[in-house]
């Protein structure tokens, strides 16, 4: 089916959810736009190999499906090979298809044609619709829009020349966006991260009912490359 941007269509939506803040804010946009999201679709890869699908911290993304308040649906994949992890992200949404009624799914790619054609391949396929609110926008204005929305998200991963240690576990403020754009121009990577420089984890939003406190976590940095890993976390839920 074709890809739908415009308010013209209300759909029933199942979300790619890695916990990131691309994905998160990919759901903002979509509410927005009048769509329900009726649950939530997170593949869990067997390494940072992946091709395909997001993999630092991705077991915390239990805490903010509770917070989005939609059922989520977890898979994991005990392969690398990416026609297995295509193979186990149809299931999944052939089975959101069946239990929730999803009528389109909504992911939220940015630039990475490789991703998106495997997503509109199995959309196509099942015959449901393919939302991408974040496609080609300008990636400079989306993280002061992202930011200035009140999304707070910290980085999780690090493997990107300009990029070092001290950015782990940092949550990202305005003056860290005018720093990621300034770094970005000059070593040449994507500001937003879409091939995946960096990776993110999103702690309060507009969507979330509450915040995610993280109480103990391990950060790991071999001069190149660093992650920051979540070990534990509660729930701070708005009175």
């Amino acid at each position: 089916m074709k890809n739908i941007s415009s308010t013209d269509y209300k759909l029933k939506l199942a979300s790619l959810f890695s916990g990131g803040k691309d994905s998160t804010y990919a759901i903002f946009k979509s509410k927005s736009m009048g769509h329900e999201i009726s649950c939530l679709v997170t593949i869990f890869p067997r390494s940072e190999e992946s091709h395909l699908l997001h993999h630092p911290n991705i077991e915390m993304t239990r805490l903010q499906a509770r917070l989005v308040g939609v059922p989520q649906i977890m898979v994991k994949v005990d392969s690398d090979d990416i026609r297995v992890e295509v193979a186990e992200l149809k299931k999944a949404l052939e089975s959101a298809k069946k239990q929730f009624g999803i009528e389109g799914v909504v992911h939220g790619g940015i630039r990475s044609v490789f991703q998106k054609k495997h997503f509109e391949k199995i959309c196509s396929d099942l015959g449901l619709a393919v939302i991408s609110p974040l496609w080609n926008v300008d990636e400079a204005s989306y993280l002061r829009e992202l930011v200035s929305s009140g999304f707070h998200f910290i980085m999780t991963s690090v493997t990107a020349e300009g990029l070092d240690g001290s950015w782990l576990g940092r949550e990202i403020s305005l003056d860290d966006v005018e720093k990621l754009i300034a770094i970005s121009s000059k070593s040449g990577f994507h500001p937003s991260f879409e091939g995946g420089e960096a990776e993110t984890f999103v702690t309060e939003c507009p969507l979330f009912s509450g915040t995610i406190k993280i109480t103990k976590s391990l950060k790991s940095w071999d001069g190149y490359r660093g992650r920051f890993e979540i070990t534990e976390a509660v729930l701070e839920e708005q009175c």
